[in-house]
């Protein structure tokens, strides 16, 4: 997924390299950067010692050489940064799912899903001011301070195809308008109900994309004006903010509603909501985009493998500074997306829906086989 000529063209773009030959070169520190994130509870001594058992195929290394200390390392990190990182998965980041894959498209088009999770990072001072922390109850604060992402994942593959990263104190909403400029023609992205904002819909319908997205129905959510009734049950609507004077006089955004409860049992379920921009009944039904609207859940999924499963349950990210905090993170995500597309091509090789394929196995399996000179390249 990151060969090294890619490595060496995002460290020349983010002005990386190295003035003078080290030990440590920046090439060297990128993949680091991502074996971070595939050996998360090993420290700095394993990750190297399996890293440079995994690039011996390519680098010609001699198995006398003499490992550098952690101080050697740490400094090797800083040097580098997060901008080459953060450059590689953006450069390699995509959809991945197959036309003829299972979960993938909707009426044609691709889902993809954004939702937002945090990280527990190093409590250091630097990280507290940065990062900042979460309250607790009694008043108090969390143990640590944490990282806010925000991503964009497909739904059929679980693949993390784009991300912003902050600190706890921007909220989901501040994060998200960066990501929407990834959306295009033949998408329909999925929501939760926690992302809508007129401004933040009418941002995300510009790009060409279709949206389906969860609605508050309390009082604080938006107010549809009704148009017309659809015959499956779904009603046509205009949405246009009440305030101030300037959005009044807004042309208004036309919406398809779609209005349900799920049969779980209880006497009376929780009332659900959707919005969407593919106002046909006839390219996809009410109870279709009920139904699709429940893949949103994937980026979820998505989140736990790589917090539960790559990182490890409860672990705190190890850098103990804002910059390679950023640089760890990103590391993670080009891990998982890697690790994920290795999955996608083995279930189209197979013909096996990708969601079949243990995340957990080819976890294993990737540290397994990395660190074997030969076998197979990072």
């Amino acid at each position: 997924m990151f060969p090294p000529g890619l490595v060496d063209e995002v460290i020349d773009a983010t002005e990386s390299r190295e003035q003078r030959v080290r030990v440590l070169p920046a090439r060297e520190m990128a993949y680091f950067a991502i074996a971070m994130g595939l050996y998360s509870q090993g420290s700095y001594d394993d990750v190297w010692s399996l890293l440079t058992d995994g690039l011996s195929w390519s680098s010609g290394w001699s198995e006398a050489f003499r490992p550098p200390s952690r101080s050697a390392i740490f400094q090797a990190r800083a040097r580098l940064g997060s901008a080459p990182v953060r450059a590689l998965f953006e450069k390699v980041a995509a959809p991945i799912g197959a036309e003829d894959m299972a979960g993938v498209w909707l009426a044609g088009r691709r889902m993809v899903a954004i939702d937002g999770t945090c990280l527990d990072v190093a409590d250091t001072p630097v990280n507290q001011e940065f990062f900042g922390r979460p309250a607790s109850s009694k008043g108090e604060q969390a143990a640590f301070p944490q990282a806010r992402v925000v991503a964009l994942a497909e739904c059929g593959t679980h693949a993390i195809f784009a991300a912003e990263v902050g600190p706890y104190r921007q909220g989901e909403a501040t994060l998200t308008p960066p990501l929407l400029e990834h959306l295009e023609a033949g998408m329909v992205l999925l929501a939760d109900r926690g992302f809508f904002s007129y401004a933040l819909w009418r941002q995300a319908a510009a790009t060409g994309a279709d949206l389906l997205w969860r609605i508050r129905t309390d009082a604080s959510g938006p107010k549809p004006a009704h148009v017309a009734d659809l015959p499956d049950g779904s009603w046509l609507a205009d949405l246009r903010r009440a305030t101030p004077a300037a959005e009044r006089n807004r042309e208004a955004m036309r919406v398809r509603v779609i209005d349900y409860t799920i049969d779980d049992g209880r006497p009376q379920g929780d009332p659900y909501r959707l919005f969407t921009t593919v106002l046909d009944p006839g390219q996809a039904t009410a109870a279709d985009l009920a139904a699709a609207y429940v893949q949103r859940w994937e980026i979820e999924s998505a989140f736990d493998e790589l917090k539960t499963h790559q990182r490890g349950p409860r672990t705190v990210l190890r850098s103990k500074s804002p910059d390679l905090v950023l640089q760890e993170i990103w590391g993670h995500l080009c891990c998982h997306y890697a690790i994920r597309s290795l999955m996608t091509a083995v279930a189209r090789h197979a013909g096996h829906d990708p969601d079949r394929v243990s995340f957990v196995a080819a976890l294993r399996i990737t540290r397994q086989t990395v660190a074997h000179p030969g076998d197979f390249p990072p």
